[in-house]
Protein backbone atom coordinates (compact mmCIF):
# COMPACT_ATOMS: atom_id res chain seq x y z
CA UNK A 1 0.00 0.00 0.00
CA UNK A 2 1.43 3.27 -0.49
CA UNK A 3 1.92 6.02 1.56
CA UNK A 4 -0.36 8.50 0.19
CA UNK A 5 -3.17 6.03 -0.21
CA UNK A 6 -2.19 4.92 3.62
CA UNK A 7 -2.24 8.57 4.78
CA UNK A 8 -5.41 9.26 3.01
CA UNK A 9 -7.61 6.37 4.43
CA UNK A 10 -6.22 7.87 8.03
CA UNK A 11 -6.92 10.90 7.67
CA UNK A 12 -10.54 10.59 6.54
CA UNK A 13 -11.40 8.29 9.36
CA UNK A 14 -14.05 9.61 11.06
CA UNK A 15 -12.82 10.04 13.97
CA UNK A 16 -9.56 11.94 13.00
CA UNK A 17 -12.39 14.34 11.08
CA UNK A 18 -13.93 14.74 14.58
CA UNK A 19 -10.81 15.46 16.32
CA UNK A 20 -10.02 17.95 13.08
CA UNK A 21 -13.59 19.74 13.95
CA UNK A 22 -12.89 19.30 17.93
CA UNK A 23 -9.64 21.13 17.88
CA UNK A 24 -10.47 24.03 15.78
CA UNK A 25 -13.82 24.86 17.95
CA UNK A 26 -11.45 24.27 20.76
CA UNK A 27 -9.04 27.21 19.23
CA UNK A 28 -12.03 29.21 18.86
CA UNK A 29 -13.46 28.50 22.42
CA UNK A 30 -10.45 29.67 23.68
CA UNK A 31 -10.27 32.59 22.50
CA UNK A 32 -13.71 33.32 23.79
CA UNK A 33 -12.60 31.95 27.50
CA UNK A 34 -9.66 34.35 27.28
CA UNK A 35 -11.78 37.08 26.94
CA UNK A 36 -14.19 36.25 29.58
CA UNK A 37 -10.86 35.71 32.05
CA UNK A 38 -9.15 38.96 30.89
CA UNK A 39 -12.41 41.49 30.36
CA UNK A 40 -14.47 39.99 32.80
CA UNK A 41 -13.25 37.82 35.94
CA UNK A 42 -9.71 39.44 36.26
CA UNK A 43 -10.96 43.09 36.55
CA UNK A 44 -13.40 42.06 39.00
CA UNK A 45 -11.09 39.95 40.95
CA UNK A 46 -8.40 43.44 40.70
CA UNK A 47 -11.47 45.36 42.00
CA UNK A 48 -11.94 42.59 44.77
CA UNK A 49 -8.11 42.80 46.00
CA UNK A 50 -7.95 46.36 45.77
CA UNK A 51 -6.97 46.96 42.25
CA UNK A 52 -4.48 44.11 42.07
CA UNK A 53 -3.74 43.45 38.42
CA UNK A 54 -2.65 39.62 38.23
CA UNK A 55 -1.10 39.91 34.65
CA UNK A 56 1.56 42.48 35.86
CA UNK A 57 2.60 40.52 38.44
CA UNK A 58 6.21 39.57 38.14
CA UNK A 59 9.58 39.39 39.62
CA UNK A 60 12.33 40.60 37.99
CA UNK A 61 15.22 38.30 38.21
CA UNK A 62 18.36 40.02 36.45
CA UNK A 63 19.17 43.40 35.84
CA UNK A 64 16.92 45.90 33.04
CA UNK A 65 19.36 45.81 29.77
CA UNK A 66 21.04 48.81 28.64
CA UNK A 67 18.88 51.76 26.86
CA UNK A 68 15.60 50.29 28.19
CA UNK A 69 13.16 52.87 27.49
CA UNK A 70 10.25 51.30 28.59
CA UNK A 71 8.37 51.30 32.08
CA UNK A 72 10.27 48.84 34.90
CA UNK A 73 7.35 48.32 36.37
CA UNK A 74 5.61 46.78 33.19
CA UNK A 75 5.95 43.50 32.62
CA UNK A 76 5.31 43.57 29.00
CA UNK A 77 8.21 46.56 28.71
CA UNK A 78 10.42 44.18 30.50
CA UNK A 79 9.58 40.95 28.84
CA UNK A 80 9.46 42.78 24.90
CA UNK A 81 12.99 44.61 26.07
CA UNK A 82 14.27 41.18 26.73
CA UNK A 83 15.01 41.01 30.82
CA UNK A 84 14.57 38.07 32.53
CA UNK A 85 11.75 37.97 34.35
CA UNK A 86 9.61 35.77 36.38
CA UNK A 87 6.16 36.44 34.96
CA UNK A 88 4.03 34.40 37.82
CA UNK A 89 1.10 36.68 37.35
CA UNK A 90 0.51 35.41 33.86
CA UNK A 91 0.67 32.27 34.79
CA UNK A 92 -2.07 32.88 37.61
CA UNK A 93 -4.27 34.35 34.60
CA UNK A 94 -3.44 30.96 32.32
CA UNK A 95 -4.44 29.09 35.32
CA UNK A 96 -7.34 30.75 35.75
CA UNK A 97 -8.41 30.39 31.82
CA UNK A 98 -8.03 26.47 32.17
CA UNK A 99 -10.23 26.06 35.07
CA UNK A 100 -12.65 27.71 33.44
CA UNK A 101 -12.34 25.99 29.82
CA UNK A 102 -12.03 22.77 31.83
CA UNK A 103 -15.61 23.65 33.82
CA UNK A 104 -17.43 24.46 30.79
CA UNK A 105 -16.13 21.38 28.71
CA UNK A 106 -17.15 19.22 31.60
CA UNK A 107 -20.61 20.97 31.69
CA UNK A 108 -20.92 20.86 27.74
CA UNK A 109 -19.80 16.55 28.28
CA UNK A 110 -22.60 16.32 31.06
CA UNK A 111 -24.98 17.81 28.65
CA UNK A 112 -24.54 15.78 25.67
CA UNK A 113 -24.36 12.98 28.10
CA UNK A 114 -28.08 13.70 29.21
CA UNK A 115 -29.16 13.64 25.91
CA UNK A 116 -27.50 10.24 24.65
CA UNK A 117 -29.54 8.37 27.99
CA UNK A 118 -32.16 6.25 26.46
CA UNK A 119 -35.55 8.23 27.15
CA UNK A 120 -37.61 6.09 29.39
CA UNK A 121 -40.79 5.41 27.67
CA UNK A 122 -43.93 4.82 29.07
CA UNK A 123 -46.13 2.01 28.31
CA UNK A 124 -48.75 2.92 25.61
CA UNK A 125 -52.51 3.03 27.42
CA UNK A 126 -54.42 0.14 25.17
CA UNK A 127 -56.90 1.18 23.06
CA UNK A 128 -60.79 0.05 23.44
CA UNK A 129 -59.89 -2.84 21.15
CA UNK A 130 -57.38 -4.30 23.05
CA UNK A 131 -59.29 -4.36 26.07
CA UNK A 132 -62.25 -6.08 24.99
CA UNK A 133 -59.92 -8.77 23.06
CA UNK A 134 -58.54 -9.29 26.35
CA UNK A 135 -61.80 -9.42 28.27
CA UNK A 136 -62.62 -12.04 25.67
CA UNK A 137 -59.73 -13.93 26.07
CA UNK A 138 -59.74 -14.13 30.15
CA UNK A 139 -63.38 -15.16 29.59
CA UNK A 140 -62.15 -18.06 26.97
CA UNK A 141 -60.06 -19.01 29.52
CA UNK A 142 -62.36 -19.34 32.50
CA UNK A 143 -64.74 -21.26 30.16
CA UNK A 144 -65.57 -24.96 31.25
CA UNK A 145 -64.60 -27.03 28.41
Amino acid sequence: MSMIKEFKEFALKGNVMDLAVGVIIGGAFSTIVNSIVKDLIMPVAGLVTGGLDFSNKFILLGHIPDGFKGNPESYKDLQTAGAAVFGYGSFITVAINFLILAFIIFLMVKFINNLRKPAVAEAPVPTEDVLLLREIRDALKNTPR
